[in-house]
């Protein structure tokens, strides 16, 4: 590998700090790593540019072939904030899930967030299956990602407009202008039972 010198690169490190090019030497793990991260790219279900803006974010970098190690971890690190988890069993081969086994739902606020949504949704007919599942299904198809855990939450607001949008052809109103913030929530629980109110009565079809 031919070293470019002259040429710098910034990563992102704890308290604003910068590394360069020159600092993220490649090693005799430079290989290992990058096969790692193309792993959990595929297992993360990032799409290509979601994947490069997270390489854009973290690096300053769109591609991986130029990163030094340093950097290559600091991606890998982002990987498993989001929820990616490597399993490594002897050989060096990822170890097969448990047949069965559940994976853990997001934990992150705006999953929170959608989450209530959806089984507030649920509550009101506008949805039919309020388990997990079917949110991450919903959450897929809105945002290309294999699971919710794993997105980009500066995309996430685009599932919960969704859910949103849901609300308001459902009889829920999400509009807030003016109400507040200490009283949102309130407001909002006390609009979702007149609107579950108000479609119980109505006559079905």
């Amino acid at each position: 590998m031919v070293a470019v010198f002259g040429r710098r690169s910034t990563l992102a490190g704890q308290g604003g700090g910068t590394m360069t090019a020159a600092a993220a030497r490649p090693s005799p793990g430079r290989n290992p790593r990058l096969a790692k991260i193309h792993i959990a790219r595929k297992e993360l279900g990032l799409d290509e540019a979601t994947y490069r803006a997270i390489l854009g974010r973290v690096t300053g970098q769109t591609s991986a072939a130029g990163l030094g190690d340093d950097q290559l971890d600091a991606v890998l690190d982002d990987f498993k904030a989001k929820g990616w988890k490597p399993r490594a069993i002897a050989g060096g081969k990822a170890a097969p899930r448990p047949a069965g086994a559940r994976r853990p739902a997001a934990d992150h606020p705006a999953a929170g967030k959608a989450r209530a949504l959806w089984i507030s949704l649920h509550q009101l007919g506008a949805v039919h299956d309020p388990r997990e599942t079917a949110l991450e299904a919903f959450a897929r198809r809105q945002l290309g990602v294999e699971r919710l855990q794993w997105a980009d939450q500066g995309l996430v607001y685009k599932l919960i407009e969704a859910l949103k949008a849901m609300a308001e052809r459902a009889g829920w109103s999400q509009d807030l202008a003016g109400v507040d913030p200490r009283d949102q929530v309130a407001v909002l629980r006390e609009r979702l039972a007149a609107a579950i109110t108000a479609r119980l009565r109505s006559p079905r079809p």
